[in-house]
């Protein structure tokens, strides 16, 4: 493949909060720590060099991994350097999405495993594990039950429970044959078809089936995938569990925080409980409130707690307290010796709202890092996009816009009526100058007039232009097919599509194609082709 990059402003696909965060806007920067840059980089190590659960996160990463580590050599030499003080994490994190859902679940983690590779080759004597943080206490299934291939939507239509990670994957034959039978024949089909049975159709809930299919796909690069939804790691975090709830510490400093963001104008995404836990089971995750009485209740479900009764829960089962949004990047930083993560431009705005509650509890905060964003096409596509006197910047603009330019572009007409409005505005001139001879109260009338005709030579134009169109139809055709081909339902490409059709064509070489042209500190659109 090839490859070639824009900046994001270009894109006009994201947010005014993360572009100012990559254009260093001194208006963020008490929000967040280190820059992301490899002198940033280089204080987070020294900030992180005290961390002290290696033992633990080892052990129980040997645990749930079990006899997969068996065929995963570099997996389990990663996992073994861990428990050395000069080992860091580099993390990303998502859903338990099935089949991984949209194409930036592959990016994301594609993006750890570079930056991972391009801090080892800048700090030899450190070593850097790329990390997949499954987000599997997540309840929210309607967001993760479906995937797209070719376009169409296939989805596991069960109800959810708990969190996901607990669900049963045996109800999943049908939609894992109706997503084999998207593939296609070809070697790549088959070997893809191979690590989706044995992912989903061997009896493992989805947590256990999302590592065996992230694993076949990313091994050989040593990503480590953690599932923090474990006793052994929650009672590193029952302290900060305990603050929380009893305390209401992260309420106050993330709604401090978020006033401050929205004051300077900047958009905020989650907004903090007095309670940022969950009440989890294998049955079901609730929320945690605590009512007038003093009693802390799991709501919809007749569970109360009295003060002491909440702190001899949290001591005995942490496992069964589930962090929110707010909480869990809190968690994450807690358990891993981590240095950076990597994130959507929904998720770096919403990680700018916790910095003051990583400083009350003491814990580094890690450098943010805007995952790539990719578009991948190939040479038939982009030698159409020339042909069109089209560019790759260009095409993000709308399918109308492009139309019009290419119209402006090739037309043997002139399509604009500048210079006839520059002699009606002369004209008026002088009706106006006449009028207020006359009585000065006619300047409005005179003023309206003018207002009124202007409009009339816009649509004029935009007549003339439409008019016009029909004389390039066969272009213009051609420019609206390719933007529905690089953005299916007029949205990036990395939004809808699932990875099967690229990795049917390209197999492995695609997930080797994306490290090799990913760029993780450089904030670049890559367009891959």
């Amino acid at each position: 493949m090839k490859a070639t990059y824009i900046d994001y402003k270009d894109t006009n696909s994201f947010s005014r909060t993360m572009l100012a965060y990559l254009a260093g806007n001194e208006e963020l920067t008490s929000f967040y720590g280190n820059q992301p840059t490899y002198e940033g980089f280089e204080k987070q190590i020294q900030m992180k060099s005290s961390f002290a659960h290696r033992e633990i996160l080892v052990e129980s990463l040997k645990n749930q991994y079990g006899d997969l580590l068996n065929d995963s050599p570099e997996v389990a030499r990663q996992i073994d350097l861990l428990a050395q003080s000069n080992t860091y994490t580099i993390t990303t994190g998502h859903q338990l999405n099935i089949f991984t859902g949209p194409l930036y679940f592959l990016f994301k983690i594609a993006c750890a495993i570079r930056l991972a590779k391009d801090l080892k080759v800048k700090f030899p004597d450190q070593n850097f594990v790329p990390v997949y943080w499954m987000a599997s206490e997540d309840h929210d299934f309607a967001e993760i039950n479906n995937t797209r291939v070719y376009g169409k939507k296939i989805v596991w239509d069960v109800p959810g429970i708990s969190g996901t990670g607990k669900m049963d994957t045996s109800s999943m034959e049908a939609v894992v044959r109706q997503y084999i039978g998207m593939l296609g024949l070809s070697e790549n089909s088959s070997k893809l078809a191979e690590i989706v049975e044995e992912a989903y159709l061997q009896g493992r809930n989805l947590a256990d089936a999302t590592r065996v299919l992230v694993n076949a796909l990313f091994k050989e690069y040593g990503l480590v995938i953690v599932d923090a939804d474990r006793k052994e790691l929650k009672e590193v975090f029952v302290p900060i569990i305990q603050e929380d709830i009893l305390e209401e510490k992260s309420f106050q400093a993330i709604s401090n925080t978020t006033k401050e963001l929205e004051e300077k104008g900047f958009s905020t995404q989650v907004h903090a409980r007095e309670c940022n836990f969950f009440y989890l089971t294998d049955e079901y995750r609730e929320r945690i409130v605590k009512n007038e009485d003093g009693r802390f209740e799991v709501l919809h479900q007749d569970v109360f707690f009295s003060v002491e009764e909440l702190k001899q829960e949290i001591s005995t089962n942490p496992e069964r307290f589930s962090p929110n949004v707010v909480m869990r990047p809190l968690y994450q930083e807690v358990i891993l010796p981590n240095l950076a993560y990597i994130g959507g431009g929904a998720e770096i705005v919403y990680w700018l709202q916790f910095k003051a509650n990583f400083d009350q509890f003491g814990i580094p905060y890690p450098i943010l890092i805007p995952r790539n964003s990719a578009m991948i096409t190939d040479d038939a596509v982009a030698s159409k996009i020339y042909r069109l006197d089209l560019t790759f910047k260009s095409i993000f603009k709308s399918t109308t816009a492009l139309q019009n330019e290419y119209v402006r572009r090739h037309t043997t007409h002139r399509l604009n009526l500048r210079d006839e409005w520059m002699e009606f505005n002369a004209i008026f001139g002088k009706i106006k100058l006449r009028a207020h001879k006359i009585d000065a109260s006619l300047a409005p009338s005179t003023e309206a007039v003018q207002a009124r005709l202007k409009k009339a030579i816009d649509n004029l134009e935009k007549k003339l232009l439409k008019a016009d169109k029909h004389n390039h139809e066969e272009a213009l055709i051609q420019i609206e097919r390719v933007k529905e081909k690089l953005f299916p339902n007029g949205g990036l490409q990395e939004r809808s599509e699932n990875f099967a059709t690229l990795y049917v064509k390209y197999g492995d070489d695609l997930i080797k194609e994306l490290i090799k042209h990913f760029n993780p500190l450089d904030f670049k659109f890559t367009i891959l082709y």
